[in-house]
């Protein structure tokens, strides 16, 4: 199949450095999420201090019939919607870009994260009439979870962003069966494809939404796959993705390079605005990538080295390198949401269309910086962000694994003038 698509599929042996170190990544990975589980039974807020972030939440998952958990790891074929609300304590009270869990149940409002409200919508209309009462200015952030996560997992996270990024939109959470356990990660794979098509429903509900403006889409690791998969079917079956949904940010896109570029020639033209978030240093991509038979991940390129630089910048996708960015995160795979610059970033700029460069520095400048590793402040450089067409480059001979990417965008911006 993969040569039919003109695509081909490399894999090399590891190096046993490589697998050592991976072996490491794992066993740190296995330890993390030390935090109770269950904390979605309601609690009451005694103070105004704290702040509330309210989310309608949609899932793929099973029913667990514990109030405490909602929904388990299992598949459902039916999405379920709820409307849930989340207290998040004092700003003196916590670091920006850290999700504070309870060290005991039920939590404290005034030192934790804790759930204050969840109702389940019966229908579309209640979901509907939702996003109505809780509109900002019709702008949606549609976050996706990645691998190992559980219901509660993507909940917090979510309030975590939205509060400690100042969005000014109305957060969504798409949650997808994972069973939040290392060993799981080809259930969890399985999983995204188990929940494309319900992905694909719930954004064309939104597209089409009179009160929705523009959605904005968040995708995180393996949530990334799901979210390029989503949109790859309704770009094949509408001709084009809804103009609607005009931002599609991926963070740490676990995600091969040949299967990202086919995936994004797919969707046709009219594409919304990439922005990845990417870092070399990332343990978690490494793990992935030996799984995966050695083969690299989108999350794991420097983007200011070629040819990614040229074919990031010619398929209009801007590329943010994060390996400098320094988070309490030990695999360096949440930089994206743990780091106060980078997530007031994706609220600030990226969610309003903003450039990414800061006012006081040019473009040329910023990517100038990182090339030179001089830059100051991550958040005021972009390693790509150059909107232009892919064109066809030609080369004589077998081109290096490396520029596979720009060589399948490049083929589907010609099948696309050809169409013309």
């Amino acid at each position: 199949m993969p040569e039919q698509l003109g695509l081909s599929v490399a894999v090399q042996s590891p190096k046993p450095g490589r697998v050592a170190s991976t072996l490491f990544a794992i066993l740190i990975l296995a330890g993390c999420g030390g935090h109770p589980k269950g904390v979605m039974t309601p609690v009451a807020v005694a103070t105004s201090a704290t702040s509330q972030v309210d989310m309608l939440v949609g899932t793929t998952r099973q029913p667990s019939g514990d109030p405490a958990t909602l929904f388990s790891g299992e598949r459902s074929p039916t999405l379920a919607l709820t409307d849930v609300a989340v207290s998040i304590p004092p700003d003196d009270r916590r670091k920006p870009g850290t999700v504070q869990w309870p060290r005991r149940l039920p939590p404290n409002p005034e030192t934790d994260f804790a759930v204050t409200r969840v109702r389940q919508l019966a229908s579309r209309d209640e979901a509907r009439e939702w996003f109505r009462q809780h509109s900002v200015g019709g702008h949606i952030l549609l976050f996706v979870h990645g691998f190992n996560n559980r219901y509660e997992d993507g909940v917090f996270r979510l309030a975590q962003i939205v509060h400690d990024s100042g969005a000014k939109a109305t957060p969504m959470l798409f949650t997808w069966p994972s069973r939040a356990r290392v060993l799981d990660y080809n259930y969890d794979k399985e999983s995204t494809n188990y929940s494309r098509t319900a992905l694909e429903d719930a954004l064309r509900a939104l597209a089409t939404a009179p009160d929705v403006k523009d959605v904005t889409i968040l995708a995180h690791s393996m949530g990334t796959w799901l979210t390029m998969e989503a949109l790859r079917q309704m770009g094949i079956r509408d001709g084009k993705i809804a103009p609607k949904i005009q931002n599609v940010i991926l963070a740490s896109p676990d995600i091969d390079l040949d299967v990202f570029a086919k995936q994004w020639t797919d969707m046709g033209e009219g594409r919304p605005k990439f922005t990845i978030f990417v870092s070399q240093d990332d343990r978690a991509l490494a793990v992935s990538s030996l799984i995966s038979g050695d083969v690299s991940r989108l999350g794991a390129i420097d983007p200011t080295a070629e040819p990614y630089r040229t074919q990031l910048e010619r398929a209009g996708i801007t590329a943010i390198d994060l390996t400098k960015v320094e988070t309490d995160d030990g695999l360096h795979h949440g930089k994206f949401a743990e780091s106060p610059e980078i997530v007031q970033l994706i609220g600030q700029r990226i969610i309003t269309g903003q450039t990414l460069t800061d006012s006081q520095i040019s473009l040329a400048e910023g990517i100038t910086a990182v090339v030179a590793g001089t830059a100051k402040n991550v958040g005021t450089i972009a390693a790509a962000t150059i909107a232009a067409p892919v064109s066809v480059i030609e080369r004589s001979g077998p081109p290096p694994k490396r520029i596979r990417l720009e060589e399948t965008l490049a083929s589907g911006a010609q099948a696309e003038s050809a169409a013309h």
